[in-house]
């Protein structure tokens, strides 16, 4: 089976706007990083991104649903 375009962008953005912060916050649970963290650049990226990847998938999710 074959993905949409959108789908795939949707997914490569929510992957590359979540997945610092998600690293970030894995390596502060395991202690790789300073007691008090500040994320902010991280979670900024993670703002500005996870919207939009989420309105792709979603509406590549619709087109391959009505391609059907």
């Amino acid at each position: 089976m074959r993905m949409n375009g959108l789908l795939r962008w949707g997914l490569w953005v929510l992957a590359l706007g979540c997945g610092p912060l998600l690293l970030f916050m894995a390596a502060h649970v395991v202690g790789l990083t300073e007691p008090n963290p500040n994320p902010v650049g991280l979670g900024m990226l993670f703002f500005v991104t996870v919207w939009p990847g989420v309105a792709l998938v979603v509406a590549g999710l619709m087109l391959a649903v009505l391609r059907r």
